[in-house]
């Protein structure tokens, strides 16, 4: 007859090591050392890559569109992100919200080596999901930001949500403070996209074409409705899905 507690023990001892070796690798992650060397790395590794990609000639004009919408709300798709701080136009001032997690920690300090300020905080699908993840916070400050001039540049999709659907974060901040949204992609001809992670994350690789583009304004009325806040949300989505399949395209097309 089997003894259970003799085929459970090695499973159990397999577990209590692994987690043993995940709980070290996050504590090793989380050192002084490793955040700062890890994101100089990082900072210069994609700084390197944005240079050694040039632009083929399709990127949407920056200046044309800013000087008439300054300060405004950039929206990003998770996983597509990682160049554009180093593609927004360096005489201009921007804002860019990063998780409050330990983990978003080097995610933060690679942006602020590329030159932007950085504000903690993460909202959920749902109003009443932001107030416990420091989103009212964060809501707060990029609201002070625009009122600076300074722009906001915000992932629009829920982190391990529903991937590439626009949340109630970004319409929210476009209500309140009556400055305009505006869908950013960018695509590199060389890259490798990770497919099992949820997000679809791209990394950008160098020595191709690069080409960004930008999205129509999109403002949310300040005494939006229910149906209205759902509507902007579905506009948001699907401007910033066309305007990333347009970068695809380009990039594919106009090599």
């Amino acid at each position: 007859m089997t003894n259970p507690d003799a085929e459970t023990a090695p499973r159990l001892k397999q577990l209590s090591e692994k987690m043993n070796r995940r709980r070290l690798g996050k504590k090793l992650l989380q050192s002084e050392w490793v955040q700062r060397g890890g994101s100089l790395l990082i900072h210069w590794m994609l700084g390197a890559i944005w240079r050694t990609n040039r632009d083929n000639g399709t990127s949407s004009d920056w200046g044309a569109m800013l000087d008439h919408e300054w300060p405004a709300i950039f929206a990003l798709w998770h996983g597509q992100h990682l160049l554009v701080p180093y593609g927004g136009p360096r005489n201009r001032k921007f804002v860019t919200l990063v998780s409050r997690s330990v983990d978003a920690e080097i995610n933060a300090r690679v942006i602020e080596r590329a030159g932007y300020e950085v504000i903690r905080g993460s909202g959920g699908r749902e109003p009443k999901m932001v107030s416990g993840k420091g989103g009212v916070r964060a809501l707060i400050g990029m609201r002070d930001a625009l009122k600076r001039g300074k722009s906001i540049v915000m992932i629009a999709d829920i982190s391990k949500g529903e991937v590439r659907q626009a949340g109630e974060g970004i319409v929210t901040l476009a209500r309140i403070t009556g400055r305009p949204i505006i869908p950013v992609a960018l695509a590199t001809s060389r890259r490798i996209v990770l497919e099992k992670t949820w997000d679809k994350t791209t990394i950008n690789l160098p020595f191709g074409v690069r080409s960004a583009r930008l999205a129509p304004p999109i403002y949310v009325p300040p005494k939006a409705n229910k149906e209205e806040m759902a509507a902007a949300r579905a506009k948001v989505t699907a401007e910033l899905n066309r305007v990333t399949e347009e970068a695809l395209r380009a990039v594919e097309t106009h090599k």
